[in-house]
């Protein structure tokens, strides 16, 4: 029977590292929920080529709305998108059941992580594997699943897993946050101590601490110097080089996390980093770098999964990464009035094109590109003339 949750493995420092364990790695949990939430939340549009060379999105197929709205009767297209990248970040695969009604894919329904083997035969036949619920093992055709993977592969059929290539960092990181956990539970926390070279007695002793606690506890006695009595004399605890390095230890296991994810260390929460004017560089960087290459994934698959041979000529999905990288109004501002031909140049968008970008309605006669160098009211004035 298929497990959610598997055994793990052990790397250099013996901690066994499973998924569960990963995801309590803030770095390594916030860099899987920005991909897979990234992915989840971007639209993807299924289109479709006319033959006058333009393209549309196609709305009238059945598949449209299973990649932009509903995935199956339980899950949105959202939530279906951020689990199969979830598990493919996870595992290195994830696997759906197609759905069909009338030859159209209706539903995508995911199946239980590691219960699919890619299976290739001699003659490179692809079927899968199937362990039920109930463990009994049944064999799927290619055309019956719908299978998503990660990137890299060793031997073209299973993605690798992002777990087990982290498996070490995540241990060492483990080790040094078990670490710290002992030095604040069993360690020294006092910030120093008072000597003497007398002996005192308990009532001493104790009196001293009450001073302490009254006198020179809190806020407010900050700064404040200590009157001590009978050769006391302060002596203040030093970090030893031994926490320093537990430090740059699990600081260091972090940035590994960030570069085995791809996920750039401002999004990562790096607080010595500053973001500044260079966030919507942060974003290109984050969408070029981590998340074009799962676009690229995400809509071959579908295209060799989804689509009949014939629709796959004429048909193909699209994410919307714009969503991502609109920046701010001035930005936004800025690059549709040069789409428009602000300043005298070639315009290169229609006036309904940008409304559309703002789910705002077409207007009348938006549907024209811009001529260079003339004005609404020349254009109105030549329209009339034409008219008459």
């Amino acid at each position: 029977m298929p497990t959610l949750m598997r055994e793990g493995r052990a790397g250099v420092t013996g901690v066994v590292v499973n998924e569960r364990k990963a995801l309590r790695n803030s770095t390594f949990f916030r860099a899987m929920s920005l991909i897979s939430g990234s992915m989840g939340m971007l639209p993807l549009h299924l289109m479709r080529r006319k033959a006058d060379g333009t393209t549309e999105k196609a709305k009238d197929h059945p598949l449209f709305n299973v990649l932009h709205r509903r995935a199956n009767t339980y899950q949105t297209a959202g939530q279906f998108k951020s689990y199969m990248q979830l598990v493919a970040l996870l595992d290195g695969n994830a696997y759906a059941m197609k759905v069909r009604s009338r030859g159209a894919v209706r539903e995508l329904i995911p199946l239980a992580r590691r219960s699919v083997k890619p299976k290739l035969s001699d003659d490179f036949k692809l079927t899968f594997e199937y362990t039920r619920p109930n463990g009994g093992v049944t064999t799927l055709q290619q055309e019956d699943i719908f299978h998503f993977r990660a990137p890299l592969t060793l031997d073209g059929l299973n993605g690798v897993s992002l777990v087990d290539v982290c498996t070490d960092t995540l241990g060492i990181a483990a080790k040094a946050q078990s670490a710290a956990a002992r030095m604040l539970t069993k360690g020294t926390m006092a910030r120093g101590a008072l000597e003497s070279d007398q002996t005192l007695g308990e009532e001493a002793i104790e009196n001293l601490k009450a001073s302490l606690r009254e006198n020179y506890a809190g806020a407010e006695a900050q700064d404040d110097w200590m009157v001590l009595e009978e050769g006391l004399k302060a002596k203040l605890f030093a970090s030893t080089a031994r926490d320093s390095q537990l430090r740059e230890l699990m600081q260091g296991e972090a940035e590994e996390v960030a570069r085995f994810s791809g996920v750039p260390r401002p999004l990562l929460m790096f607080d010595e980093t500053s973001w500044g004017s260079g966030i919507e560089q942060l974003g290109l960087f984050f969408v070029t770098y981590c998340l074009m290459m799962w676009f690229v994934i995400w809509e071959e698959a579908i295209w060799m999964c989804l689509l009949s041979s014939a629709e796959q000529d004429i048909m193909y999905a699209k994410f919307n990464e714009g969503a991502l990288l609109r920046g701010s109004l001035k930005d936004q501002a800025d690059f549709f009035a040069k789409a428009l031909g602000s300043g005298g140049g070639f315009g290169w968008m229609k006036q309904n094109e940008v409304r559309s970008n703002f789910d705002l309605n077409p207007e009348d006669g938006g549907n024209d590109l811009p001529r260079p160098g003339t004005t609404a009211e020349a254009i109105a004035k030549e329209d009339q003339a034409d008219a008459a």
